[in-house]
């Protein structure tokens, strides 16, 4: 494992359990509940995770593929962050009704707004179904031959399990690299309304200034309610539905926090890579990072240039730009986190380690057959990343091949289903920011990718063009996918377009690149599964049982619990972050004439006045974020911070900058989870929202 130190070539010092590391599953969490509860934790691991009884899982849900959500009322109320229900506050907004500069609050039920596509889920069960997934695989099987197994006998359960009841959703999912294989199956509600979102002034103070940052201001929330039929039961969305009666839902702490509470999060943490070998963090690092980061500053620029100069295009990029900009900086900060912990050094000296333990076992020479496929992958995978990065960053070339729906009998376009798709796109595009786009994409792909990479047909419309400035104008000025009028106008279907034209030869193009890439990969998941339980056995023959149960699952977007405690940390020598903000840093911050700065005069007026109301901690201020150990990464966003009695403190939305590369290897130093205090929450609903009427839902305990 990438936390074990050797003091001699004999002995081994495993650190996992000393720092708030791991992303645990739920159902096992009785292997770590004599350590949570150590550290403070107050419950049982029943009251974690029980499919007998209702507990805390049944409060927290799968906000549509992407997020964490929890249950806050006995009446389906759930709350996520701000930029969890941004593109759902996005899609109900229009200059006329911009929900996300003046926010959202509905008053009555009947002002509850339904969101067609957003579903939540909740976990019913999971469970280890290792010997059902690989019944019939056999070690003489190729990759490619287990996978066709793996893929039968999980399709094959899901289906079963699916038919168990109504909204059943069932998945089967591979952890440490297909050593093991989970059973999830959930309960997928659709009808799912937005109940209400502070402006963004409010969910998105600091804007991507302070995105990733500590200190930190933002009240990153948003709520929503969930619907059902008249049995409870998921149905799609109808006026005769009624909101959800949850199994349970938080009790919402106001007795505060203080810097060394125990803190666990229940969310779904999307994707980390703690065991990779060190090539592949060296290319992130040197190469992969740093190219996608110069990518993505060149497309926020173009965009931060329009969106200033237009509330229509501000409103229609505002997503889009959130969705650029996240990981942009993210990347800006897990380069810095692992240049600073010599991560590929470090792991480079602990494969040469493992290589001596494993020396005449069936684990021998499995780093450097690692190195080489990785040596055989970073050439495909550079052209990939800027296949995915530049080339389909063009929103034109993602919209050209879907835009005209065909009918299946006649073989012609569907006119009214290709005028729903278009006006959906038009709504939020703007021709003038794609072309640009375009243009500065286009360069930096001739520019660095090699020139025997490149597809032919992109050679030839740079020759003929001369610059890509010269082909975005004749591109944007002939292809009929850059109108709605034009598209909306089709009368059959469209065989020859300069747009459809660049997909098919970038498609045909990019095909054997990807199968190539697929196929190294296969060989690296099964070169890793072998390594896995090598690493396993490595310490366990160290440290015995502690060892190998120091070992976690890399996160997939499965049901996970952290936990740790709330604590500052050192982001340089002679400096130190408080563990907690309040609302004295946002009037620090409040500038008018910064659109991310600027807040509602009605929280000026508030500040000015002291009306804090009963929302005020011991210093006499609002509190508004805090910081803890938790180990999260995305997906966590919106999952519920949880004290040491099981009752919502706050919910986690970021990281610092400084921890970003906790996907990779975690920092108990620098790695901190960033969580909204609830109090925040309840303070914006009453005091700026005025929608009382929501916290009487709730049960407030001190």
């Amino acid at each position: 494992m990438k936390r074990i130190l050797f003091a001699a070539a004999a002995c081994l010092l495993s650190i996992a359990a000393k720092a708030d590391e791991g992303m645990w599953l739920p159902s096992l969490i009785s292997q770590r509940i004599a350590d949570m509860q150590e550290k403070g934790f107050r419950l049982s691991a029943e009251d974690i995770y029980d499919i007998n009884q209702a507990s805390l899982k049944d409060a927290v849900v799968l906000f549509g593929r992407g997020c964490t959500g929890e249950l806050v009322s006995p009446e389906g109320l759930l709350i996520t962050n701000h930029h969890c229900g941004y593109g759902q506050i996005q899609k109900h907004s229009s200059v006329e009704h911009d929900y996300l500069r003046d926010g959202f609050w509905a008053m009555t039920r009947d002002e509850e707004l339904p969101n067609k596509g957003l579903t939540v889920s909740f976990l019913e069960r999971m469970e280890d179904v290792t010997p059902l997934i690989l019944k019939g695989v056999t070690d003489k099987m190729s990759e490619a031959e287990r996978v066709k197994i793996v893929s039968k006998n999980s399709e094959a359960l899901m289906d079963k399990v699916e038919k168990e009841g109504k909204g059943i959703r069932a998945t089967v999912e591979a952890l440490y690299y297909g050593n093991q294989y989970f059973l999830f199956v959930y309960r997928e509600y659709q009808d799912v309304r937005l109940v209400g979102a502070p402006p963004s002034s409010i969910g998105k103070f600091g804007g991507e200034t302070d995105n990733w940052m500590w200190p930190r201001h933002t009240g990153d929330f948003s709520i929503f309610r969930i619907y059902a039929d008249k049995d409870n039961n998921p149905a799609p969305y109808s006026k005769d539905n009624v909101p959800y009666s949850p199994k349970k839902y938080f009790k919402i702490s106001t007795a505060g926090i203080h810097e060394g509470d125990f803190t666990f999060i229940y969310g779904f943490p999307g994707r980390t890579q703690e065991y990779i070998h060190s090539d592949a963090v060296k290319y992130i690092q040197d190469t992969g990072d740093p190219h996608k980061i110069m990518l993505r500053t060149k497309r926020l620029e173009i965009m931060n240039r329009y969106m200033g100069e237009s509330q229509k295009v501000r409103i229609q990029y505002s997503a889009k730009k959130a969705s650029v900009a996240n990981a942009w900086k993210k990347w800006q900060g897990e380069v810095k986190g692992l240049k600073k912990m010599k991560t590929p050094s470090v792991k480079k000296q602990y494969e040469e380690k493992f290589e001596n333990w494993a020396a005449g076992t069936q684990y021998e020479g499995i780093t450097k057959r690692l190195a080489g496929l990785y040596g055989e992958l970073e050439p495909l995978q550079f052209v990939y990343d800027y296949y995915s990065e530049a080339i389909m960053a063009c929103e034109l070339l993602k919209y050209a091949p879907k835009a005209c729906k065909v009918d299946d009998k006649t073989g012609l376009i569907d006119r009214d289903a290709t005028k729903e798709t278009a006006e959906a796109f038009f709504k939020d595009y703007h021709m003038p920011v794609d072309k640009e786009t375009f243009t500065a994409m286009m360069t930096e792909f001739d520019r660095n990718v090699p020139e025997d990479s490149k597809p032919a047909y992109f050679r030839k419309q740079m020759l003929e063009y001369g610059s890509a400035q010269a082909w975005a104008e004749a591109l944007f000025s002939t292809s009929v996918f850059t109108s709605l009028e034009k598209v909306t106008g089709l009368s059959d279907i469209v065989v020859e377009d300069p747009a459809l034209e660049l997909v098919s030869h970038v498609n045909e193009w990019i095909a054997p690149v990807r199968t190539k890439i697929r196929e190294i990969n296969q060989q690296l998941q099964l070169a890793y599964r072998d390594y896995m339980r090598g690493q396993m056995e490595f310490a366990e023959a160290a440290e015995g049982a502690a060892g190998r149960n120091a070992f976690y699952p890399d996160a997939n977007l499965t049901l996970r619990v952290a936990y740790g405690h709330i604590k500052g940390y050192s982001p340089a020598d002679g400096a130190y972050y408080l563990p907690s903000s309040t609302i004295k840093g946002i009037m620090e911050k409040d500038n008018p004439e910064i659109f991310d700065y600027n807040i509602p005069q009605r929280l000026r007026d508030i500040y000015a006045a002291k009306d804090y109301g009963r929302w005020a901690d011991e210093s006499g201020e609002v509190p508004v974020c805090f910081i803890a150990t938790n180990h999260t990464t995305g997906g966590n966003s919106g999952s519920p911070v949880i004290n040491a009695d099981g009752n919502l403190i706050g919910l986690n939305f970021d990281r610092v900058w400084e921890g970003t590369m906790s996907d990779i290897v975690f920092d108990p130093d620098k790695c901190r989870n960033i969580a909204l205090d609830i109090r925040y929450v309840l303070f914006t609903i009453e005091k700026l929202a005025g929608a009382t009427h929501l916290i009487d839902e709730m049960t407030l305990v001190d």
